[in-house]
Formats: C-alpha cells, sequence, structure tokens
C-alpha cells in the first residue's frame, strides 16, 4: 500500500479470442509476481525501449473494495476525507470492484476528455460482457469500444461526403480553376524548390501549345519518360492541356519493357528528361518513323528552365470532352506481358 505499492508493465495480447486473451493475462499477472519487487528502473533497462521513452503511458489501477456504508450512521461527528491520487502519466485508470458494482475513476492531462475515456470504458466492458455470454470466441482486439452515437458520427455523418462533381469538365479544367483560385498558393515542393499554382499552369501551358504544334489532338497518345521532378508534373499536365493521352514510362523499367510499350502503344511523341533521353535513344521510338503524312515521329525533351516561346494562355480545344483517353497504363499482364 501506498509508498510499497510498485508499477510494472504488463503486455496483453489482443490478437486472439476474449477467453484466450484472459487467460493468457491472468497468467501473465500470476508470473509477474516473481518479479513484484523488481523496479521500474531495471524493467526499463531490461527492455528495447530507447532511454528517456517511457515504457507506457497509461496506468490501470485494479482495487478490490467493501460496499459504501453510511458512515454517518456508524461513527457519528466523524468526517470522511476522500481524495485521489495523482501521477505524471498522461492516463491512469483506477477500477473500483465493489463486489455487485463497478466504479470508475479517470484522471488524464488536457487535452484528454476524463469524461470521455470513461465513456469508452464502460462501453469496452459492455462489449466484453456481451462477447463473453454470446461470442465468446470474438477476437478481443474486434471488441467495440466506440458508443453508438460516436460510431454513428464517425461512420455515418462525418463520412457522408458524397456529393455531385462537374463530370461535364476534364481534369485539367478543375486544375485551372484551382490555378483562378489561389494561383499565388504552393502547387508542388520538390527538394528545397516550389512552384505555385500560377507557375506550374504557365510552364504546362507553354509546353501544351507546343505540343499542339507537333500534332497532339484529343485521344493522342503521348509518352513520358521523365524522373521525379517538376518536369513529370508538368509533362502530364501540358498533354492533357492538348487533348492527349499520356503513356507514362518508369525510367527503371528494363529496355526492352519499354520497347515492347512503345511498340504497343505507338506514341507520337515521347516526352523526356536527360535521364529519360538517354534511356530511350536506342528504343525503336527514337529511329525515324513515318506518319500518315510523311514526317519523323519527334522527341520532346523537357528542360524544366527552357524559356518557351509558346503562349502561356490555357489552350482552348472546343471538341475535347472528358469521354476522350486521359492516360494508358500498362501493368504486368497475365501472360507477363505489358498490356495497356
Amino acid at each position: 500500500m501506498g509508498l510499497f505499492i510498485n508499477t510494472l508493465p504488463l503486455r496483453v495480447d489482443l490478437n486472439c479470442s476474449i477467453h484466450e486473451s484472459v487467460l493468457r493475462t491472468h497468467a501473465r499477472l500470476a508470473s509477474l509476481l516473481e518479479h513484484e519487487h523488481a523496479s521500474l528502473v531495471l524493467a526499463q533497462r531490461c527492455s528495447n525501449v530507447p532511454q528517456g521513452t517511457p515504457l507506457f503511458s497509461s496506468i490501470l489501477n485494479y482495487r478490490h473494495n467493501s460496499s459504501s456504508l453510511d458512515t454517518a450512521s456508524i461513527d457519528p461527528g466523524i468526517v470522511y476525507l476522500q481524495y485521489n491520487e495523482r501521477t505524471n502519466y498522461p492516463l491512469t485508470l483506477a477500477v473500483e470492484d465493489f463486489g455487485t458494482e463497478l466504479g470508475l475513476t479517470v484522471d488524464v492531462i488536457q487535452p484528454f476528455d476524463p469524461e470521455r475515456i470513461c465513456i469508452y470504458m464502460q462501453q469496452a466492458l459492455q462489449s466484453l460482457v456481451e462477447a463473453f455470454d454470446h461470442t465468446p470466441d470474438t477476437v478481443a482486439r474486434q471488441l467495440g469500444v466506440l458508443p453508438l452515437e460516436e460510431r454513428k458520427l464517425l461512420l455515418q455523418t462525418w463520412n457522408s461526403t458524397q456529393q455531385d462533381y462537374p463530370s461535364h469538365q476534364c481534369v485539367h479544367h478543375l486544375f485551372e480553376q484551382q490555378v483562378e483560385r489561389t494561383p499565388q498558393a504552393t502547387a508542388l515542393v520538390f527538394m528545397d524548390q516550389s512552384l505555385s499554382y500560377s507557375e506550374l499552369n504557365e510552364r504546362a501551358n507553354r509546353l501544351a501549345h507546343h505540343l499542339v504544334g507537333l500534332g497532339v489532338q484529343p485521344d493522342t497518345l503521348v509518352a513520358i519518360c521523365v524522373e521525379r521532378s517538376f518536369a513529370m508534373i508538368v509533362g502530364v499536365l501540358a498533354i492533357l492541356k492538348a487533348g492527349g493521352a499520356y503513356v507514362p514510362l518508369d525510367p527503371t523499367y528494363p529496355k526492352e519493357r519499354l520497347i515492347s510499350i512503345l511498340e504497343d502503344a505507338r506514341p507520337i511523341i515521347a516526352l523526356v528528361d536527360n535521364v529519360g533521353h538517354t534511356i530511350l535513344k536506342d528504343a525503336k521510338l527514337n529511329q525515324p518513323r513515318q506518319k500518315d503524312h510523311g514526317d519523323e515521329t519527334p522527341i520532346v525533351l523537357i528542360d524544366i528552365n527552357e524559356k518557351r516561346s509558346s503562349p502561356h494562355t490555357n489552350p482552348e480545344l472546343p471538341g475535347l470532352t472528358p469521354n476522350h483517353l486521359t492516360y494508358v497504363i500498362y501493368t504486368s499482364g497475365s501472360t507477363g506481358k505489358p498490356k495497356g
């Protein structure tokens, strides 16, 4: 009692049935009695928890008490004072077992709500009793601790986010609307650099106009093979703004896989950075390939620092609708051959 109470950590297994979990906890408590004189400092030293990190952040104190009596009738003139011990842990839960009823006392630090903790505990006890009575094989971790009202709030009220969206608009149109709302807000962050929505939109627009001049139109496939960078997002947006559909090529893919994708997709253009250009230089796409009107297929090298002379305004493509292609993604396929 008092200063002679010792605190020891106990790990509880919640991945088995509640019946098995109680048996294991009882067995661990019994074996823990062999170390009841061990100090908490010793337990900390024997654990793998780094020094300075607490072994636990909550304490459960279960006490057997006699039923509360009418002390005024037994000891008239004597006033009984009640007090609660304080700990330095964020959460302390004391369970008072009076035999026919339980009392819960919770001490917490802000911003935790002690009343809410008691409600959780009450719900957990109710779920535990019901499971023991009806479904003792229930996994302990699956016991409900949320009251019905809060469960409804989390799963239904807050999750009721369904709403209509402008299905008549394309993806890049929604992006352009965001540019108008927050032109100076940060849109991209890469390493120690950043781009605002306005800067990103301007770079994508200049490249998009350039792509339109190269013959990109709705449903035109355009490959993009770049490392993670601003160029990747600029390229994707530019392809969409030009009306095309992007075909992403991972620079880390084997050369044979990239060639297979290019031969199947037959994009008329590949947007590349220096790494992508080096990787694709031996691919068939880099060889002169005649289009229907006799021009060679160009390869566009994306240079994020290049100042393009094409317009920076949003391209206007009246015939472009959400029914046109947006992208073609290649997966491994059941046969191992990439399928778009």
